[in-house]
């Protein structure tokens, strides 16, 4: 992966989020797998071209890279790189469908709450399956 393109994938990181910045990066590098960009085995930029593209400390870059490494997204060769682990996107997936099924309970507990009827929820999530 050459770095000219990685700017724009892992991108945008930025002093202003209130996240800190290595949180940015491992959810910039986890949307990237879940989206299939970056698929099993491929390499990870290195840490000193990827901390140069993001113009963030090359301390970030390793934090966001070891907490990617405990989540079983990447895994790390002495000399070799970062690349995607085999059952990343797997994990990643999972998260995201843990995540979606709890917003969905909020939604249907919110509009049961509101007086909304099945029929009502069941409209409203085709009306954001739609825009979405």
């Amino acid at each position: 992966m050459g770095s000219s393109s990685n700017i724009l994938r892992f991108g945008p990181i930025s002093i202003a989020s209130p996240a800190p910045l290595y949180e940015q990066v491992v959810a910039a590098v986890k949307r990237e797998v879940a989206a299939g960009r970056l698929g099993p085995g491929d390499a990870l930029p290195s840490l000193r071209v990827l901390s140069a593209d993001l113009l963030v400390s090359l301390i970030t870059i390793k934090r966001a890279y070891e907490e990617l490494e405990r989540d079983g997204v990447i895994y790390s060769r002495q000399g070799l790189g970062a690349f995607v682990t085999e059952a990343g996107a797997g994990r990643i997936r999972g998260e995201l469908l843990v995540r979606a099924g709890e917003a969905l309970r909020i939604a249907v507990e919110s509009g049961r709450q509101a007086g909304l009827s099945d029929r009502n929820l069941a409209g409203m999530l085709r009306t954001e399956l739609a825009a979405h």
